[in-house]
């Protein structure tokens, strides 16, 4: 559990980081502070990322759980449709695909039974 309260705040840090970076990294003792701040996450002394997540993370989240199973049903819905959509896709141009190769390739295999004699195709050993 200490771990997975880790992994969850330090992920939020890391987007928030995204976009804070390119504001303020220009600030003195920046990087230093950044990096202190994850080992105050990471330090089982600390317990920083059990505090982070048991006072912001986790009543956030608990306060938006109806939101976000609604949103996990219409990703799975909308997955699901997709995924069908692009197989029957799929399946269509590979069914053309297979068609237009058969069909040149009869076309060749025709036109080389024509350059053989019939005497050639009779002298043939026949395969059991």
């Amino acid at each position: 559990v200490r771990w997975m309260m880790y992994w969850i705040v330090f992920a939020l840090f890391m987007a928030t980081e995204t976009f804070t970076d390119l504001l303020i990294s220009w600030f003195p003792f920046y990087y230093e502070v950044k990096m202190a701040f994850v080992i105050w996450l990471l330090s089982p002394y600390t317990r920083g990322a059990s505090l982070l997540y048991r006072r912001f993370v986790h009543p956030t989240l608990a306060r938006r759980e109806q939101d976000i199973d609604t949103f996990l049903v219409q990703a799975r819905e909308r997955g699901y449709d997709t995924m069908l959509r692009f197989g029957k896709r799929s399946l269509n141009l590979a069914a053309t695909a297979a068609v237009q190769a058969a069909t040149k390739s009869q076309g060749a295999l025709a036109g080389r039974l024509r350059s053989f004699s019939m005497q050639d195709l009779c002298s043939l050993p026949e395969q059991t």
